[in-house]
């Protein structure tokens, strides 16, 4: 059976939104430019959406993910997941998806306010940060059985290393036979908004036919929480050293290793959101989990545009940054 335990997780204060510096006279702006391949399966949709003015995009529908990260015997490692089909979060991704309208639904949690959530996130009203939220911790149950919820503020749950004993609830609140928020109050549980560390937004490209609106949040891995991928969806799913793998990413090295059809022979880069691959480039800068959990963000809003680049067609991010500046555009 599951217990709660003291955590062994890092509990820095969130990061406030705090006001830009007026960029001065001796240092103007200027962009620096980030292209990112467009997977052939989408080549027609993007070719429809371009024929038809590049207009209409679909309202994008708010989703997230949690970054889990842990110090691994050769760096800093990470939780990466297989998503069968065309996913706008992309083949590979961190645990995550769509948040629900049941995820706006009032739960007992311990934590920044709705308000604050609000703020660091730039949105306009509460029940979407709060969606948010609930969305990722929920998510991130349901596919790895990771619960970021304990009793108090000095706790977190325990689950048994195969997870059989949450499987079971985990199948009922994925296929929406239980109520997540319901399975909470009947242990006791409050969830550990604490834990998280806000990221960055990213909305899908203009011309898919189904876009998500990106909430990426960062948190060490619970102690006594090992991850299991959900019986009835989960396919692949694990650890990955992320310097190694960034280092393979233009070669089929993940894809290979997953061994799905829509994997195999195919790099990293075809396989994960440009979203996904900036957050990946940010955790291989970081020297310790600790480090990167503890570092200041004033969260961002993102979103790459189709653009023709040699004869075909490509995502392109536009960021700002120091005019003369060497180091590499970091987006």
């Amino acid at each position: 059976m599951s217990s709660t335990s003291k955590t062994g997780l890092y509990t820095g204060a969130l990061n406030t939104v705090r006001p830009k510096r007026p960029v001065s006279p001796a240092e103007p702006s200027a962009t620096c430019e980030r292209f990112f391949k467009i997977p052939e399966e989408f080549a027609p949709a993007v070719k429809a959406w371009i024929e038809e003015g590049a207009e209409g995009a679909c309202q994008a529908k708010t989703a997230s993910s949690i970054v889990y990260v842990r110090d691994g015997r050769e760096g800093l490692e990470t939780i990466l997941t297989y998503r069968p089909g065309f996913s706008p979060m992309g083949t590979v991704a961190f645990p995550g998806g769509l948040c629900t309208p049941e995820d706006s639904e009032q739960v007992p949690w311990i934590g920044p306010s709705n308000e604050v959530w609000r703020d660091v996130f730039h949105h306009d009203n509460l029940e979407t940060a709060h969606t948010a939220v609930v969305g990722a911790i929920r998510e991130s149950f349901e596919e790895i059985g990771i619960l970021l919820a304990g009793s108090d503020e000095l706790s977190t749950v325990e689950v048994s290393s195969d997870g059989c004993d949450q499987m079971a609830v985990r199948e009922a609140v994925a296929n929406g036979d239980k109520n997540f928020g319901d399975y909470l109050i009947k242990r006791g549980l409050k969830l550990r908004t604490d834990l998280l560390r806000p990221i960055v937004r990213w909305h899908s490209p203009d011309f898919r036919h189904k876009r998500y609106d990106t909430h990426y949040f960062a948190c060490a891995a619970p102690v006594g929480q090992n991850p299991k991928l959900l019986t009835s969806k989960g396919i692949w799913g694990d650890w990955v050293n992320v310097r190694e793998l960034l280092a393979h990413k233009e070669t089929s090295y993940l894809g290979d290793l997953i061994n799905q059809e829509e994997t195999r022979g195919r790099s990293f880069e075809e396989l994960i959101t440009p979203g996904s691959l900036c957050v990946l480039e940010d955790l291989a800068r970081a020297s310790t989990s600790v480090a990167y959990l503890a570092q200041k963000r004033a969260v961002s809003v993102k979103k790459a545009d189709v653009v023709m680049k040699d004869g075909e067609f490509m995502l392109r991010f536009t960021a700002p940054t120091k005019a003369g500046a060497r180091e590499k555009c970091r987006l």
